[in-house]
């Protein structure tokens, strides 16, 4: 299930959402323009590399220009491919738009964030000696999309639904779209400690817990924040 629009109007134009898509391709493009080497080296300065922050927080000193503790911010901006920045952008503009609308530019952007390094820290929680960087808006899209279930559970969404060889379109409420997605993300992360406890973290993938935790940080910061005021 892939969401095309949300049949929610806003009141106001989100150029917080238009800005961070407009950034995340802009990051994108330029990672496109290096090598493999310089991919990795760029990787593991801005990416979260669990090693290494797990090495800043016991006070080690890591040489390289940029703290550890500021890669939980722009980890959120690198992509690993295509498919990866085109699917978390198409979630950032169907469903941010109206959390910028309910929250306002300055307060959207802090939940936005916030909710990216908390995700970030779920996911190095879970394997602090991994070497991997981790990387991606998912984990505070996924915040997005907690505070948008919560707020607008039932507002319909237009979604391309793939059944093997068929393609077609359905409108279907929010909390159909954005629960499955987080079931099908606590399915896979509760595979993911399997994993860990069989000393195969290791493996790469996709980061379920950031996206677990960042959704479970977007309930909790969207009504600190004033998601439900009406002003």
């Amino acid at each position: 299930m892939f969401p095309l629009y949300d049949e929610n109007p806003t009141r106001i134009t989100p150029f917080i959402t238009y800005g961070l898509i407009g950034m995340n391709v802009l990051v994108f493009l330029h990672e496109f323009r290096l090598s493999d080497a310089q991919l990795n080296q760029f990787f593991q300065l801005y990416a979260v590399v669990p090693q290494q922050l797990t090495a800043s927080f016991a006070g080690g000193a890591i040489a390289q220009p940029v703290p550890e503790w500021a890669t939980l911010f722009s980890s959120q901006f690198l992509h690993g491919g295509w498919w990866h920045l085109i699917s978390n952008m198409v979630f950032l503009w169907v469903f941010g738009n109206n959390i910028e609308d309910r929250l306002g530019h300055f307060k959207y952007i802090i939940f936005y964030l916030g909710c990216g390094a908390l995700a970030a820290l779920c996911q190095w929680f879970i394997g602090m000696d991994s070497t991997i960087p981790s990387l991606g808006a998912s984990g505070a899209i996924s915040g997005v999309l907690g505070a948008y279930l919560i707020r607008f559970p039932q507002t319909l969404v237009r979604t391309l639904i793939f059944l093997g060889i068929f393609i077609t379109t359905l409108r279907v409420p929010a909390w159909v779209l954005i629960g499955i997605y987080i079931v099908q993300n606590v399915i896979s992360g509760v595979a993911d400690l399997q994993r860990a406890a069989n000393m195969t973290m290791e493996t790469g993938g996709v980061a379920y817990w950031a996206h677990i935790g960042g959704f479970v940080f977007g309930l909790a910061l969207g009504p600190l924040l004033g998601l439900f005021n009406d002003d």
